[in-house]
This record gives C-alpha cells, sequence and structure tokens, in this order.
C-alpha cells in the first residue's frame, strides 16, 4: 500500500441506519485509540435508499452512547461507484452480500466485498442480525458483535497497511 493512501473500509446493511453506522463508529474509535487515522478511513452505506440523509436510528445512537460511540453518520444508498472508492466493502448479511455482489461489473470489485462475520473472533454468528425490529437486548447484541468484528478487521486490515 502507498505510504500516502488510506486504507479504505465501507460498512453496508440495508438501510443504513442500525448495523452499519454502528460497525462505522465502532471502527473509527478503535483507529483513533490506535493512531491509526492518517492510515485507514471509513465510511457506511444502505442497499436500500429508504432513509438517505437520515442519521443513524435514535436507539442504536442511544445505546452506541452508552458504549462511548458516537454515530453520527448521514445514510447514503451503496452505488457501483463505491468498488472504485474503497479498499474492503463488508455486508452484514447475506442479503446484503448478494445486492452488493450484483453490482459489481468485474471479479476484483466482486474481490473486495466480505461478509462482516469474516472477522468475528468470539461469537459465531452467520451474520449480523438487523436490530431494527428487536427490543433493547436486539442493539446490545448487535453491537457486542460488531464491535468483535471490528476487532479481527482491524487486526487484519493492520497486516496490509
Amino acid at each position: 500500500m502507498a505510504e500516502n493512501k488510506k486504507y479504505k473500509v465501507l460498512f453496508v446493511c440495508l438501510g443504513n441506519i442500525c448495523r452499519s453506522p454502528a460497525a462505522e463508529g465502532i471502527l473509527k474509535k478503535m483507529i483513533q485509540e490506535q493512531g491509526l487515522e492518517n492510515k485507514i478511513s471509513v465510511d457506511s452505506a444502505g442497499t436500500s435508499g429508504y432513509h438517505d440523509g437520515e442519521l443513524p436510528d435514535p436507539r442504536m445512537r442511544q445505546h452506541g452512547t452508552h458504549r462511548g460511540y458516537q454515530f453520527d453518520s448521514l445514510s447514503r444508498k451503496f452505488t457501483s461507484r463505491d468498488f472504485d472508492n474503497f479498499d474492503l466493502i463488508l455486508a452484514m448479511d447475506d442479503n446484503n452480500y448478494r445486492n452488493i455482489v450484483r453490482l459489481a461489473l468485474d471479479l476484483e470489485s466482486k474481490g473486495k466485498v466480505h461478509r462482516m462475520v469474516e472477522f468475528s473472533e468470539k461469537y459465531g454468528h452467520d451474520h449480523i442480525p438487523d436490530p431494527y425490529y428487536s427490543g433493547s437486548d436486539g442493539f446490545e447484541q448487535v453491537l457486542d458483535l460488531l464491535e468483535d468484528a471490528c476487532e479481527g478487521l482491524l487486526k487484519k486490515i493492520k497486516e496490509q497497511i
């Protein structure tokens, strides 16, 4: 990786108001704590445009605040241009994965797409569940899963930069 080029990570879920902005905020905090802001950048998007321009779900923001995170990105829709702008694209579940890969124009682009749970170290879930229709426990579970996967992800990224 070029000395002055940042490694760019994009998290993707359905509406970009719960899981992906939470992952973005968690990884940003980890990056900041390790002094890697000049080496890694993070963003998030959704496979749908239902919530374009909106802040993350208030419940997710509240649960994140209790853990010391700031979830303040504005929702946007994933586009095929994102393949050119990011080194790694992480889907929260299989539907997100399929919707992202469907937009890939070549094998290189498709190769950038992975499932977030591939980086989990403590948990054996096959996806990051959408907490939108769940209660407080659902949001807490998602944050637990994302913290674990973000730790594993950051370890892998540090091996590459």
